[in-house]
């Protein structure tokens, strides 16, 4: 599997998204059917747990000078909408799961916010079926990290880190 992860210069984020890169408050989200990892195809996405992962991203956050809020997965995409609406975070680590080839929703409910996100996959969906190669947040993410099975989500964390001591300088 083919390990990606990008982000961009904290110049290109939007004035909105930008007051917020400074921020050390961490909202992780995760979409439907990331509860069951761990068991669901483990050659895919590892064995590695959903609350392990929260615990990692935990430690890894506060490592790095920063909190995590609160971890939130919901099979619902109105769920993580409405997670996101509450708005008591500065950044977010997103797995929308299936939802990132679909969700204008999502997508739309990310960018309302103003708040600047990771795009976490725990496989590299452009590895996968065709239609896994359309990502609806890849181009508004600030972080995107691909095919790093549960480390992705603490690689996140890093880029995150690094954005904020740029947008700090």
């Amino acid at each position: 599997m083919t390990e990606r992860a990008t982000r961009i210069s904290a110049s290109a984020l939007s004035p909105r998204a930008r007051a917020h890169v400074a921020g050390d408050e961490i909202l992780l989200l995760n979409g439907p059917s990331l509860n069951l990892l761990g068991e669901r195809e483990p050659e895919r996405y590892g064995t590695t747990t959903l609350d392990e992962i929260e615990t990692r991203v935990a430690a890894a956050a506060e490592a790095a000078g920063m909190t995590l809020v609160d971890a939130f997965q919901s099979n619902h995409e109105g769920d993580l909408i409405d997670r996101l609406h509450v708005r008591d975070f500065s950044w977010v680590i997103i797995n929308p799961g299936g939802l990132t080839h679909t969700s204008v929703s999502l997508r739309d409910a990310l960018l309302a916010v103003e708040r600047p996100f990771a795009e976490v996959h725990l496989s590299n969906p452009e590895e996968r079926e065709a239609f896994r190669h359309i990502s609806l947040l890849e181009d508004v993410a600030a972080v995107a990290v691909r095919g790093m099975l549960a480390a992705g989500y603490e690689r996140a964390v890093a880029l995150i880190a690094e954005l904020r001591a740029e947008a700090t300088k």
